[in-house]
């Protein structure tokens, strides 16, 4: 299969990445530090030379750069999974929070996954087939302290695969939200919370990969996970 990753350079986009490619499956994958792209495309293709991994860095808070990297990838390949990961985290609360923040984290969070998905579905529904996860958040579920515009972003960000799914499934395509608590990536590097309080990125990483591996009559509309002991 085709798999499309967005954010895959680290964190959970780079444990999606690499457990795909373990499977003998080929890699599309986006983020927006060129950099930091290439030196994950090249660990994965040392670890993993018989599978394709190709990529191009996009800013997919900007359409222009969601048009560019569509374009690459259907030129490149015919999607059978989409992953939109991208996205960031920005702490604040609404009343006081930067302004612009709530614009920022929308375009990021909701826009690029909006924007990419409706460029790529075409091809899926000329194939019948394809399975669309959007990695949103225990934010979407519920409010919590601090969490300002991004909740707001990962809230809509569900609501979009929601109606997705309704949209899309006579259609012969999946669609499956992710809802994950706090994974252990770089973003709590140093933040001196321990790394065994939090899930690990391998862990949402192989609850996607088993939703794949359904009938094609059968569909995981929501995956939450949580630490064991609770949300932080």
């Amino acid at each position: 299969m085709n798999i499309i990753i967005t954010g895959a350079s680290k964190g959970i986009g780079y444990a999606i990445a690499e457990t795909f490619a373990a499977h003998g499956h080929d890699l599309y994958l986006t983020s927006k530090t060129s950099k930091d792209l290439d030196a994950s495309v090249a660990a994965l293709r040392e670890k993993y030379p018989l599978v394709k991994i190709e990529a191009l860095a996009a800013d997919l808070s900007l359409k222009s750069d969601v048009d560019t990297f569509s374009k690459w990838c259907l030129q490149n390949t015919k999607p059978d999974i989409l992953v939109n990961n991208a996205g960031y985290f920005v702490p604040g609360k609404i009343q006081n929070e930067s302004d612009g923040q709530l614009e920022l984290q929308l375009n990021t969070n909701l826009m690029s996954a909006y924007h990419l998905t409706r460029a790529l579905l075409p091809s899926m529904l000329s194939n019948k087939a394809g399975h669309i996860f959007n990695i949103c958040s225990i934010a979407s579920l519920n409010a919590y302290e601090n969490g300002g515009s991004y909740s707001i972003s990962k809230f809509a960000l569900l609501g979009f695969s929601k109606n997705l799914r309704l949209e899309l499934k006579d259609k012969g395509i999946k669609v499956t939200a992710v809802c994950p608590g706090a994974v252990y990536t770089n973003s709590w590097a140093g933040s001196g919370v321990d790394p065994k309080r939090i899930m690990e990125a391998n862990d949402i990483a192989k609850m996607i990969y088993a939703a794949t591996q359904l009938s094609p009559q059968a569909v995981v509309e929501d995956i939450v996970m949580r630490p064991l002991l609770g949300d932080l």
